[in-house]
């Protein structure tokens, strides 16, 4: 058996007993994979280093080795569940589902509705949320060997990362992984543009870090006379983020207000509008830059005090004051963030289900039936199947063949006479599963058989479908009882 030369090996001294023998052990079976000089770093070992990064379970790390691609081609397979129990089996299983699934096109960037089924999708056909950080970590692990690949690749995977994979990680509040996924992503879709801010945030830096040293300097020591206690640093800025900002007001770079920004950290409420008084009284505010947050908290929950001000040099450093709960609430998990980022309306059950995933992330032991109620509460009502052409459909849970054919198109419904799923042929009653492939037979003559609507006899689920087929008999004087 070859050696495994990894980078997570750093972090052992973080496992003792039964959790370091666990992980000596996925490294192990890894390890056995042969004739493949890229092993000397593989991909789930890569993988399970992003996510140590953010201090995620030590299942969530046990599945993201295990997961490796190649691990079935073992002349022995490994029984996973046996060695490292059901949760890290199933998660794997999940994470190869996810690996493998291609459903995405670029023409769905055209088509928001299109890429929001695919990301609902993703959600809904995981038995464990934690598959799904994994494979946002797989996407960033992937990004970051993208120069290899060919301009067409590159492309084409940057565009499914911005589509798909940023605006997931973003509704699940891992805005670490966003950022980075944004930035890579924008990196090989238009090179010029990202080198152009990167080059000009370069050549200020040393000006930037001159005024936010000189501010925080002159705060802190403000602070102490008040005896407040906070945490004070220079908030960076994304690249993406940047443009985008560049782009929605329609200004250069060097118009921006915000490349300059620091955050203060306090013990409490009231020390938040204490430090906003100090922060006025040294500097002057730009009046309609100010935003009270806490008073009234942005939809998603979001709370801060968000203020402009000019220091000595003329320049416009944004200040964030907020307390420690405030500030983990915003940075490991808004509930609904998603919703103010992507324009959405607020939901209760995605506050709910963002809540779970923080709680999976935050207990070391947390178990499956956690991570499963976050797909059952937020995927219960819905169904995501597929056209022979790829395109994705939304159907309510228990939909059938039926169903999907009036989704497609109301004759296409009316004239249907059979229906594959995954190329086996199924009756008309058959209950969709997310994920499958569904073709309708289809006859010249179009007419509904009446026996559809009879609710018992299961044929359709879906309201849209129902009310087509009686408005089909209806125009042909047909009366149905109220």
């Amino acid at each position: 058996m070859k050696s495994v030369i990894i980078p997570i090996e750093k972090t052992f001294k973080n496992y003792h007993g039964k959790d370091k023998a666990q992980l000596e052990r996925a490294l192990e079976i890894v390890g056995l994979i042969e004739g493949d000089v890229d092993y000397a770093r593989p991909k789930g070992v890569e993988v399970a280093s992003v996510l140590m990064e953010f201090h995620v379970d030590l299942k969530t790390v046990l599945a993201a080795i295990l997961s490796d691609p190649r691990l079935i081609t073992l002349n022995s397979p490994i029984d996973i569940a046996a060695e490292f129990g059901g949760t890290v089996a199933n998660l794997v299983q999940d994470v190869n589902w996810l690996n493998t699934i291609r459903v995405y096109s670029p023409e769905m960037a055209s088509q928001p509705n299109q890429a929001e089924t695919v990301r609902r999708m993703l959600l809904s056909m995981t038995q464990d949320v934690r598959a799904v950080l994994i494979k946002i970590a797989y996407r960033i692990q992937r990004l970051r060997n993208l120069p290899r690949e060919s301009e067409e690749i590159r492309h084409f995977i940057a565009h499914e990362t911005l589509d798909i994979y940023a605006p997931i990680a973003n509704r699940l509040g891992v805005h670490q992984f966003k950022w980075e996924l944004e930035d890579m992503a924008f990196r090989y879709l238009d090179p010029t543009t990202y080198h152009h801010i990167a080059h000009s945030l370069s050549a200020k830096r040393k000006g930037r870090e001159v005024s936010i040293n000189s501010f925080i300097t002159l705060l802190k020591s403000s602070l102490v006379k008040e005896n407040i206690e906070c945490q004070c640093y220079g908030r960076p800025k994304h690249i993406y983020s940047i443009w985008k900002k560049m782009q929605g007001k329609n200004l250069p770079i060097d118009a921006l207000y915000d490349l300059l920004a620091v955050r203060v950290i306090v013990d409490s409420l009231l020390h938040c509008y204490t430090v906003l008084g100090i922060v006025h009284s040294l500097w002057p505010p730009i009046s309609k830059e100010f935003d009270d947050y806490i008073a009234t908290p942005k939809e998603n929950g979001y709370q801060s005090l968000h203020t402009v001000i000019l220091d000595e040099e003329g320049n416009r450093i944004e200040v964030q004051i907020r307390t420690q709960a405030m500030h983990d609430y915003a940075e490991l998990g808004v509930a609904a963030h998603w919703s103010y980022k992507e324009g959405g309306k607020k939901s209760a059950t995605m506050e709910k289900s963002v809540a779970t995933l923080r709680k999976l992330l935050e207990e070391k032991n947390a178990e499956f039936s956690t991570s499963d109620d976050f797909r059952n509460d937020l995927f219960n009502d819905r169904v995501y199947v597929l056209t022979p052409a790829g395109k994705l459909l939304d159907l309510p849970k228990g939909a059938t063949p039926l169903d999907f054919a009036y989704a497609v198109h109301t004759e296409i419904g009316h004239s249907c006479r059979g229906a594959k799923v995954n190329g086996r042929i199924v009756p008309l009653t058959y209950v969709l599963k997310s994920g499958e492939k569904v073709e309708i037979l289809t006859s010249k003559k179009i007419n509904p058989n009446r026996n559809w609507l009879d609710r018992r006899l299961g044929y359709l689920k879906s309201p849209h479908s129902i009310q087509k087929v009686k408005a089909w008999f209806r125009d042909r004087g047909v009366q149905f009882r109220r």
